[in-house]
Order: structure tokens, then C-alpha cells, then sequence
């Protein structure tokens, strides 16, 4: 089900919330006013792998102004191989609430 939802603010905080269909949508477009978040996922390098890089993601949402300082610190990161499904790679990552995992195997070369 889809629907079109309108938020009004008024001075910094939520006034009105209207056209959603659901209890859940409604909260979620307040979510998406006040605190946008969004799953990271990217690719990381690999040392010594059968493949140069392996796809990675949040295990939850992340505040929207902390992607790109995210971004950046994916980039320089390296693990060695081999690589598992669900490997964690990084564990609260700029202090903040979330895994990194991975996404797909690597083998070692």
C-alpha cells in the first residue's frame, strides 16, 4: 500500500501529519522530517582475494549527516580473505549503533 503524506511543521516540530493510511506510516513520515535515516552500503577492499572488493551494508539505518563521514571511513578500510556472508567488519563505527557486514563471500585467491 502506498500513500501520499503531508507533514507540517511549525517551528521546528510537527504539526500536522495527514493523507497516511496507517499508524505506521504516519510515523515514519514524522521519522523522515525529524531524523532521516538511511541503510549504508558500499564495498570495501580485500587483501588477497579472489575479488579486489566485497559489498558491505549497515545492519540498521544510520543518520543521514553521518553517510558521507561513513563513506569515507568504508573507503579506507582493507580485510584479508577469506570474506563470509554476515562477517561483521566493523562494530559502532563513528560511535554509533550499527554493524558493518558483509554482504558476500570472497574467497582467498
Amino acid at each position: 500500500m502506498g500513500c501520499t503524506v503531508e507533514v507540517e511543521i511549525e517551528n521546528g516540530k510537527v504539526k500536522e501529519v495527514s493523507g497516511h493510511k496507517c499508524p505506521r506510516g504516519k510515523e515514519w513520515a514524522i521519522e523522515e522530517v525529524i531524523s532521516p535515516k538511511r541503510v549504508v552500503m558500499s564495498v570495501i577492499k580485500v587483501k588477497d582475494g579472489k575479488l579486489p572488493t566485497v559489498s558491505v551494508k549497515t545492519d540498521r539505518p544510520v543518520p543521514k549527516e553521518k553517510i558521507p563521514e561513513l563513506m569515507k571511513l568504508l573507503a579506507k578500510i582493507e580485510v584479508k580473505a577469506p570474506v563470509e556472508v554476515g562477517q561483521v567488519i566493523l562494530e559502532k563505527p563513528l560511535n554509533l549503533d550499527v554493524k558493518v557486514v558483509a554482504t558476500r563471500e570472497v574467497d582467498s585467491a
